[in-house]
């Protein structure tokens, strides 16, 4: 309960605060490209429900389509703000609004792409039990996850180290974490992208 009403007035503050900042990207990817400026992806959240994820567009239009549901080093389809955007993590900011609405809480596993999630194993769903965050423990130790992804098979990487790794540290953090720890993890995320 407590969780939720931290997640809520965190949210709402941090809408409101970043409204600015929300306006620039949101010019800059209209005016690079003319496209849409946020990108709803579609991810599995808690207890296996469907979830829209918001994130400000960093890469090409129907770049989704295009190509795998991870970006591994190099992708061709990020476009030159969306490198900006990735690096700092400020395009995961529109993720306050699934915060807002519910659907996610500031610290939690990262939701995952439902081509993923069909690879889990019965130990792995666990994830599942948890509602997704916009950061974890794991996405902090992964923050360069996309530099870890090269040659021709970082899929299979991704599926047989860097995914087992993230659920397993993200389990043992939810086991385990306590507002105080939220808030730290939070604080170093927040650190992270400066």
């Amino acid at each position: 309960m407590i969780k939720r009403l931290v997640d809520i007035l965190a949210s709402a503050i941090g809408l409101v605060l970043l409204l600015p900042l929300f306006l620039v990207i949101s010019i800059a990817i209209k005016i690079h490209d003319g496209g849409s400026v946020f990108y709803r992806a579609k991810r599995i959240g808690y207890q296996g429900k469907d979830l829209l994820l918001y994130k400000f567009r960093s890469m090409v239009q129907s770049a989704d389509i295009n190509g795998p549901g991870i970006t591994a080093s190099n992708d061709t389809r990020i476009t030159p703000i969306g490198k900006f955007l990735r690096k700092t993590k400020l395009d995961e900011l529109p993720q306050l609004i699934n915060v807002f609405k519910g659907e996610m809480s500031l610290v939690g596993p990262r939701p995952e792409d439902p081509r993923y999630v069909s690879k889990y194993t019965v130990e792995q769903r666990h994830i599942l039990d948890y509602k997704p965050g916009i950061t974890s423990a794991a996405s902090l130790s992964y923050r360069h996850e996309e530099s870890l992804l090269s040659g021709e098979d970082w899929e299979t990487q991704y599926l047989t180290k860097v995914m087992p790794d993230k659920i397993a540290i993200d389990i043992d953090y939810c086991t385990t974490s306590n507002i105080w720890q939220d808030i730290v993890l939070i604080t170093k995320t927040v650190f992270s992208m400066f």
